[in-house]
């Protein structure tokens, strides 16, 4: 027996011996491979001389690395290869190289997970056999001569974090597949030759982090890439891009849009990107009001914004962030004074600022006159004043009464002078003073110019909401958010059922609609509907944050829908005015805003998806406001409910005058939208459309009369606070949304042009103006929101 174990003891150390060599054997056979394979490459590459010091004898895996040459391995595998020649002094490859077979070789290095190759003189078409190394996450083959097009084969990649093909001569267009590489957190493909337009599949990348496009020949409009959360880096300059501001999340750190096409506005959602560091969209046309709020972004340190035609004006007080080095506000139309933060040696910070070729108050750098921005800010829908107009015709009037009375005598110039005032009295009852913004634009606008402005409202309709994805919730979740629809939950009732608040899980308060089915469907007949929800996000709007379909046990049709919306906490818009009877009222800048807001909301209904959503049938009480006193419209015309019976509140407006043929149904929301002005403007509740008429009227009169008349009829708490010309253009703007007939009334966007012009000159009136307490200056008035 002793015997017997003896020779199982020699048997085990013998399997022991045979495995540990056979180990060794493999290791070394393993190293020797990789070992010939560097060795090719080496040769392949012309024996580069960062490379100088390879042969048969070099322990790869255990070699120090250096600025050229790096090697990594993990249990005797190479997972990272990286060589970098010189960029100045490439060796040359010779005539014979051959891009497929160093492909193929580099290929046998199966187990690699990071590779650069740069400023080696590489050329040819990339070979799409590189998909081979199939365990890629990390590819640098930039400052090389690679030509062609991007091989589909990458697409096989789906481990591939990080793609950079900078500095090369790649050409064609962007793959449309480029969404198959999933997990992609940095794309890098500067100064190629790629053309022709962005595939719409690039705004599915979510966990891109850096996109960096610069130096190409690609144009047209960018795709949607505000689904991109985590997009940190985004660089279009020097292509073609254009003509509308791209759709982004709001975690941008850098930005630049320099050197391209684009001639929109800037949106006001660029104001909250707090954590932007660089900005430049210089050299280009963008037009619009500038916003000097981007001058004191919490993160912000460089800013361009030169040779464009941006408007606006600037005021001393302005404020600007201490981290701000470099300021280009040169070659646009900005007047006004150059903000004191701005003015050499005020900040140790800012090394640069530049400002010539605008119209600012200064006799450095280069100003120009006045009349200059004056005329081009035309382009951008800034009106000139009309009261110098007014003067000059007082004076002619004049003047032609003093020769009358000299040629006629007194009895003559009397008579003048009547027929004069009462032809006056007539011209302004045929020619109500609400013409005169459309006649001022006619005159002033070339039809390219009231292109930009469409473009300019079509690139301000979305907005960078930092809401949730849309989502399909779970029963459960539905029922934990209402606790079991607790009637403390319930917040109303209407026809299509109830209405109840939440909380989920995350924390969030939302507005939970149960609408009960009275007929019998499938999920697969909502389906289309749901999306259509889905699609209407807008800052201005209460939008959707899910669905959830609660279903019959006996045929699985759906019994109830669930519409999951985002909680507005302070209130309606009309609970803010002078007749809510809350106590609390906002000011006349806030008024303009909140009315800029919903006729952005409204534009977006119109425009943001296909088909548009009309004939909303929006009143006073449908506008929320948020916690920072942003306008949101609640009730609208929701395709879901639209399926299932028009959703209407109150009494339509009879004066609508949509025809069964939908001509003119944009204009039905134009209309009520009107109505929501009388209110902001008097703080008065309009009940009816015979009270909407009465009080147009009394606008329309007030409109002809003088400063003081105007005053006594609008809402006591803005009555000593509003600019006279804002006033009377919101006046304007008002009366034109409420005529009759719907073909004479105002589109949107020149909605939208009169209330940005109506907040342009009250705020400019601020920033001269001394504060007083209830003005809308003054320190008391903590929540002042920012228009341009």
């Amino acid at each position: 027996m002793l015997f017997s174990m003896a020779n199982k003891g020699h048997y085990c150390l013998f399997l022991l011996l045979v495995t540990f060599s056979l180990c060794v054997y493999h290791s070394e056979q393993l190293q020797s491979s990789h070992t010939q394979t560097l060795l090719r490459i080496q040769q392949l590459l012309n024996f580069p001389s960062s490379l100088s010091n390879w042969n048969n004898s070099t322990d790869f895996c255990n070699t120090d690395s250096n600025s050229s040459f790096t090697v990594v391995c993990y249990e005797d595998t190479i997972t990272q290869l990286h060589i970098i020649g010189q960029r100045k002094n490439p060796t040359p490859l010779p005539k014979n190289f051959s891009i497929d077979s160093f492909v193929t070789t580099l290929a046998k290095l199966s187990t690699l997970k990071v590779l650069t190759l740069v400023s080696l003189g590489i050329w040819g078409p990339l070979p799409g056999k590189i998909a081979r190394l199939s365990s890629l996450e990390i590819v640098n083959m930039s400052s090389n001569h690679l030509y062609g097009s991007i091989p589909m084969e990458l697409s096989s990649l789906t481990n591939l974090q990080t793609l950079i093909l900078d500095e090369n001569m790649f050409s064609d267009q962007l793959p449309i597949w480029i969404d198959l590489l999933s997990a992609l957190t940095v794309l890098s493909l500067k100064h190629n030759l790629f053309n022709g337009s962005l595939p719409n599949s690039l705004g599915s990348l979510e966990n891109l982090r850096i996109l960096s496009l610069s130096h190409n020949r690609l144009y047209g409009v960018v795709p949607d890439l505000s689904h991109l959360r985590n997009l940190q880096v985004l660089e279009l300059d020097g292509n073609a891009f254009g003509p509308l501001f791209p759709k982004l999340g709001n975690k941008l750190v850098t930005l630049v849009l320099r050197d391209n096409k684009f001639r929109s506005g800037i949106p006001d959602e660029m104001s909250s990107y707090y954590q932007l560091e660089r900005f430049d969209i210089s050299s280009n046309t963008f037009v619009g009001p500038f916003q000097p709020a981007l001058l004191s972004l919490p993160s912000i340190g460089y800013l361009n914004i030169s040779q464009n035609k941006l408007t606006g004006m600037l005021f001393e007080n302005l404020s600007c962030n201490s981290k701000l080095e470099v300021v280009d506000l040169s070659s646009n139309l900005l007047t006004g004074s150059l903000p004191k933060c701005l003015v050499s040696n005020s900040s140790d910070r800012i090394r640069t600022v530049l400002y010539g070729r605008n119209c600012l108050e200064t006799m450095n750098q280069n100003q120009q006159p006045p009349p200059f921005c004056h005329t081009e800010a035309l382009a951008v829908g800034i009106l000139p004043d009309t009261k110098k107009h007014k003067k000059q015709v007082s004076k002619v009037v004049l003047t032609l009464g003093i020769v009358g009375g000299a040629l006629g005598g007194v009895a003559l110039l009397l008579l003048i002078l009547f027929i004069v005032r009462r032809g006056n009295g007539r011209s302004k009852m045929k020619n109500p003073p609400t013409r005169l913004i459309s006649e001022n634009a006619a005159s002033g606008y070339t039809s390219k110019l009231l292109s930009d402005a469409r473009y300019i409202s079509q690139t301000k309709k979305f907005g960078a909401l930092g809401l949730p994805n849309y989502r399909s919730l779970s029963l459960e979740e539905i029922e934990a958010a209402t606790n079991n629809f607790d009637t403390a939950s319930l917040m109303g009732e209407d026809s299509y059922g109830e209405m109840y608040k939440g909380q989920l899980k995350n924390g969030s308060f939302v507005v939970i609609r149960c609408i009960k089915m009275k007929k019998r469907y499938s999920t697969q007949n909502f389906m289309h509907h749901m999306e259509l929800i889905s699609k209407l996000r807008h800052r201005h709007l209460v939008s959707a944050l899910g669905h959830c379909f609660e279903c019959s046990l006996e045929d699985s049709s759906v019994s109830k829908i669930f519409l999951v919306f985002e909680y507005i906490p302070n209130g309606t818009l009309r609970s803010w005015t002078s007749d809510g009877h809350t106590g609390k009222s906002l000011n006349w800048t806030q008024r303009i805003g909140a009315s800029i807001g919903v006729a952005k909301g409204i534009q977006f209904l119109h425009t943001g998806i296909v088909p548009g959503v009309y004939s909303n049938n929006i009143k006073i009480e449908d506008v929320l406001l948020d916690h920072s006193l942003v306008a949101k419209i609640t009730s609208y015309n929701l395709p879901l409910l639209s399926n299932i019976g028009k959703v209407r509140h109150g009494n339509s407006s009879k004066h609508s005058g949509i025809n069964k043929s939908g001509k003119h149904e944009d204009k039905c929301d134009i209309y009520d939208f009107g109505v929501i002005l009388l209110e902001l403007i008097l703080g008065r509740t309009i009940k009816t459309t015979n009270d909407a008429e009465a009080f147009k009227d009394l606008l329309q009169a007030s409109l002809g009369a003088d400063e003081d008349a105007r005053r006594s009829i609008v809402d006591q708490a803005i009555r000593k606070a509003c600019l006279d010309q804002s006033l009377k253009t919101m006046m304007e703007i008002c009366v034109r949304c409420l005529i009759k007939e719907p073909a004479e009334r105002p589109s949107i966007e020149d909605v939208l042009w009169n209330l940005q012009f109506a907040a342009q000159v009250q705020d400019a009136w601020r920033g001269d103006s001394q504060s007083s307490e209830g003005s809308p200056g003054s320190p008391l008035d903590p929540q002042r929101m920012s228009f341009h």
